[in-house]
């Protein structure tokens, strides 16, 4: 058996045409799922699809906007009636349109964040668990955030969000562990990607953060993919309840980047 192998498997990515999201869509096809690559935007879709097609791979977009209700329905409703099941969720989509202090955020933005990393995570659980119960074997990882364990520079709000996450999949694990149902989280550090390039384009926050991380430098989005493969592959079967924090060592240290 190949321990790492996800022949066979249909994952679901949100968030998957950039970054962190786009890093484990490829990795997981290289690793012989079928993967489903969601994003707001039909066209980056269908450019990771190409990529992985090209690479000889196996994928199909299912575009939708995860910030909005409806559509987050819409997308689970498309991929149970194209693939029956989905074997592996990866709810990677966040949201995060107030950088600054707590208590100076606009609600508007409360709410979409919300909206986009904590209810439609659940709403897309609630739909996929069924079809997992049937197999009897499921994966559920959830990418949140070490903003969510430590109080991090303008990111009060989506640390809220992200610690949220992380407090569902522990009762999740609990829950459906029964059913073989595993469930994860995976806390990055600061991961070179557009979504975060407020925070590493700051040459001055960079540098700070470089020289706080025992690692001495920022994430790559493959090696938050790596741990993504993992969890979702027989190598970790026995996982769950877990929040795999990838930082290059800087929770650890006690210090904030």
């Amino acid at each position: 058996m190949d321990l790492f192998s996800l022949a066979g498997k249909t994952a679901l990515v949100t968030g998957a045409s950039r970054g962190i999201g786009r890093a484990i869509a490829l990795r997981m096809a290289e690793a012989g799922a079928t993967v489903l690559i969601n994003s707001r935007t039909p066209e980056r879709c269908q450019a990771v699809v190409d990529e992985i097609i090209a690479a000889g791979g196996k994928a199909a977009a299912v575009p939708y906007n995860i910030s909005k209700e409806a559509e987050v329905r819409e997308l689970a409703e498309n991929c149970l009636a194209q693939f029956g099941t989905v074997d592996i969720f990866v709810g990677n989509a966040a949201a995060n349109p107030h950088y600054g202090p707590a208590l100076e955020a606009p609600m508007e933005a409360v709410d979409k964040i919300i909206n986009t990393n904590i209810k439609s995570n659940l709403i897309l659980c609630k739909a996929f668990v069924p079809g997992m119960r049937k197999k009897g074997d499921g994966v559920i990882m959830l990418i949140t955030s070490i903003a969510g364990a430590q109080s991090s520079e303008g990111l009060a709000i989506y640390g809220m969000s992200k610690a949220a996450e992380a407090s569902l999949v522990r009762s999740l694990a609990t829950e459906l562990g029964p059913d073989n149902i595993r469930v994860n989280a995976i806390a990055p550090g600061l991961v070179r990607t557009d979504f975060a390039k407020a925070l590493w384009e700051d040459k001055e926050r960079l540098k700070r953060t470089e020289e706080a991380y025992p690692l001495q430098r920022i994430a790559s989005p493959d090696e938050i993919a790596g741990t993504a493969v993992w969890l979702g592959s027989p190598a970790g079967a026995f996982v769950t309840g877990q929040t795999i924090t990838v930082d290059g060592g800087i929770t650890v240290t006690g210090k904030r980047a």
